[in-house]
């Protein structure tokens, strides 16, 4: 009788710690569904922030007909914004920043001018590389003086102009001049791309040494020749957010759709170069 009650009570405890330990299975289960639940709604909410307010973006010249159609769809995926935009020479857009002028991002046309506010402690994190660019000559609609290489812009009556050697495309050109052994005296140095490409298209020089990108946007205002000598010289493009931006999170959002697959594919379209 007593080994029998023994027995009895030994299967109850059992029994009771096998359900302790099954309640205690289930809460903990709960807990971490719970947790789960709780940390993906706040991985969505943080993933599509609601931006609203202006963004000043400073960028290189060549940038202006990409970036102006990426301002409008930014503007358009996210109502209650506004991109403002100043485009010029990579070293003087560094320069105002540096000097304090309000700005959100800074697209620069080559490292070297980006690492001018990097160096001043303007810049908020790391600049990344969001597309590349290469050099090609820009001549006259139908080509009429026969420019096929770098050296024959060096043809006795030639009026050439190149960008200024502070900014990434004087910098680049130098390059593929040294680099093809070739000594140019231009009629003009200009202070940004756009302005030497007016040049031509103007008439008031027959040549000029620009972007790929630059020439495919003149559309059929100019003729483009590539030379070999390009490929010596091809300017990495850097964005950064700058460190006392007035809308950092709107800037936030805007670097990101330049960096998207859908950013990419308009630049690529604007004839830039995968990073």
């Amino acid at each position: 009788m007593t080994r029998s009650v023994r027995r009895t009570q030994r299967m109850l405890q059992l029994a009771g710690a096998g359900a302790a330990a099954l309640m205690a299975l289930s809460a903990c289960s709960s807990s971490s569904s719970d947790s789960k639940d709780t940390s993906g709604s706040s991985d969505t909410s943080s993933a599509s922030p609601k931006v609203s307010g202006d963004i000043t973006v400073f960028a290189a010249a060549s940038l202006k007909e990409s970036f102006t159609a990426l301002g409008k769809e930014f503007e358009q995926e996210h109502p209650g914004t506004k991109v403002n935009f100043n485009f010029g020479g990579s070293d003087t857009l560094a320069a105002s920043i540096t000097g304090g002028a309000p700005a959100d991002v800074f697209a620069a046309a080559s490292p070297k001018t980006m690492k001018i506010v990097t160096d001043k402690g303007d810049a908020a994190g790391t600049p990344a590389t969001f597309v590349r660019n290469q050099l090609e000559i820009a001549t006259l609609p139908g080509n009429p003086d026969k420019v096929s290489s770098l050296k024959d812009l060096t043809k006795s009556g030639l009026k050439v102009v190149l960008c200024d050697k502070t900014v990434p495309c004087g910098a680049a050109a130098q390059k593929t001049l040294d680099a093809g052994k070739v000594e140019l005296t231009p009629a003009s140095y200009e202070q940004d791309v756009k302005s030497a490409l007016t040049k031509v298209e103007l008439k008031e020089a027959d040549a000029a040494v620009v972007y790929k990108t630059d020439v495919k946007a003149a559309g059929g205002k100019v003729e483009g020749v590539e030379f070999p000598e390009s490929a010596e010289a091809i300017n990495d493009y850097p964005i950064v957010l700058l460190k006392d931006a007035p809308n950092a999170e709107a800037a936030k959002a805007f670097i990101a759709l330049v960096q998207s697959a859908e950013g990419q594919k308009v630049l690529s379209g604007a004839g830039f170069l995968k990073p």
